[in-house]
Order: structure tokens, then sequence, then C-alpha cells
């Protein structure tokens, strides 16, 4: 979404491209939150100039009036956007016009003391450690091939075993191979973190190196597609949706909940939430808390079929 060149002022153009680099130079920000920071901005860069009848200085931008901010809202609102994002909208914003404030002065008070609309945040959907099991195994019994049944499953036990994002799992290397106790993984913004292998996921990846018909090369992807190209994580996907229907799981047993799964039977089991929070590459404690209440959750679940109502 772009202003129109008559209303959108070069100052403002100038002063975004600049923020959204210095967010991926200094603060390693990922591609798809670049994006989503200059959507948000540009947004409201739009409805500024729109609201105003044209676009002033770029002084104009620290010295707003908190009513302006709340039409916006408004119209974010009334263009059918959920709180959850006229949230992380006015997030950026305010990371926006704050570094402008920082750079060229100004009193950017209003801004950063508005609040943003509340919403409920929605609570990570783990399985069972028996369904993550069930899950493991019904993997691996999908393809024809043995040597892609076990890449598959072998894929889903270190998303289970080890915590990892898809695109994590999926971008480690044949140099990775075989897996060490402790990997080295690079996460969301290039924050590198270690993470502990458990042997049933080293085992898992060595008997797929094993069967796989391709040269795992250092500098090549560890986990090979049919033809030997990258592997898609849309077929991990596909995997687990099929194991999930035969297995009569909830369509939220995706791979994402397996590292979901992972994280709620560690607290389960009382781990520290500190160390949860690091396993998982988390920037935020509050991010990791979100388990805590899946776990009471569960808790009072279990309490209320020991101990219904009258």
């Amino acid at each position: 979404m772009q202003a129109p060149l008559t209303l959108m002022a070069p100052a403002w153009s100038d002063a975004l491209a600049r923020w959204l680099d210095q967010r991926r130079a200094l603060d390693g920000a990922a591609a798809k939150t670049i994006i989503a920071y200059q959507r948000d901005v540009l947004g409201f860069l739009t409805f500024l100039a729109r609201h105003r009848g044209g676009a002033d200085g770029i002084s104009t931008l620290t010295d707003l009036p908190a009513t302006e901010l709340r039409s916006w809202m408004s119209h974010e609102q009334g263009r059918g956007l959920s709180a959850r994002s006229r949230a992380r909208a006015l997030s950026a914003v305010k990371g926006f016009l704050s570094w402008i404030a920082d750079r060229d002065g100004g009193d950017v008070t209003a801004v950063l003391q508005a609040r943003g609309p509340k919403y409920r945040r929605r609570l990570p959907r783990p399985v069972s450690v028996e369904a993550a099991a069930n899950l493991l195994d019904m993997v691996g019994e999908q393809a024809r091939e043995p040597w892609i049944a076990a890449r598959d499953e072998a894929v889903v036990t270190l998303l289970y075993g080890c915590g990892l994002r898809i695109s994590e799992a999926l971008g480690l290397t044949g140099a990775d191979h075989p897996l060490p106790d402790v990997l080295r993984i690079a996460g969301k913004g290039g924050k590198e973190r270690l993470v502990p292998v458990l042997p049933a996921a080293r085992d898992a990846v060595a008997r797929y190196a094993r069967l796989c018909p391709f040269d795992l090369a250092p500098g090549e992807p560890l986990f090979r597609g049919a033809r030997g190209g990258a592997l898609s994580p849309r077929l991990i996907q596909q995997v687990m949706e099929k194991a999930r229907m035969q297995l009569g799981l909830p369509a939220t047993a995706t791979p994402h909940a397996m590292r979901h799964s992972f994280a709620t039977h560690l607290l389960s089991a009382g781990g520290d939430l500190r160390a949860i929070q690091e396993l998982l590459g988390h920037a935020s404690l509050s991010t990791t808390q979100a388990y805590t209440a899946v776990d009471a959750a569960r808790l009072m679940e279990v309490y209320e079929k020991a101990h219904p109502r009258a």
C-alpha cells in the first residue's frame, strides 16, 4: 500500500527506508518482520497524509496529537483489522516515531503513551505426550520409500525432541551430521542458541542419513526432497496432516504444534521457564509464559474430570 506521490512527503519515505535499514542491519530483523514493519508504518503514513490533505516535513511526525493516533486506530478497525493486528501496527509506529525523535529531536510522549487495543493472546495448542509419540510413529509410516519415511520421522523428531521450528530443522546441512550433543541454531533475526540433542533425535537423523541416496555434503541441505533438492516444509505439513487424520487428532496437530508440545511437556515435567525460553529462542519471557497458561488449563481440565460438579 502506498500513498499518492502528491501526498507522501519524500522526507517521510526516506525516514521509513532508513529506519527499516537499521532494523535489518542492527537488530537482525527477519525479512518477514521487515515487510510487516513497512506495511504497518506505511499504512499509518498514508492515512496521516490523506487525513491532513498532504504531508508536511519530518518534524510534524514528532509532534503528533493523540487524537490523530486514535483516528488512525479507528480507521484500521473500520477496515476490519483485528485487535492483534492493530496492536502490532501501533507497536511498529511507536518504534518508528521514537527513532525519528532520537535522531531529529522532538516529543513523542503522546504516541508512546497510547495504549493499544486489548486482545486475548492465543494459547499454544500442544498435543499430549501419548499423541506426540503416536504421531512420530505414524509419520514414519506414510511414505513407501524407506529413506523418505526415515527422513520425515527424523524431521518431526527434531521438532518435538529439540523444540526446533520447521525452518530451523530444514536449515540444517550435511555439516551438522552426525548430530553433536549440542546444536547451534540460528533462529529468528539471526539470534543463535544452543540446543541439547536427545539420543532419539540423533538416532533418527543417523538412520535417515544411512538410507538417503544423496550425498549429504557439508554445504548442502541435510534433508532432501525426492529429487535431491532441499526439502520443502509443505511436504512435512502434508505428512503431518495424513498422520493426524489417521490418529483422529485435531487440525491443530501441525508441525509447529510439536514445538509447542516440546515446551509444554518440559514445563509439566518441572522444567525451568527461563531454561525453556533459551531452548526455544524466545526474545521475551512473556512469550514463553504462555505455556504456563496451557499447563494450568490442562491441570484444571484434569481436575474437573476427576471432580465433576454435582
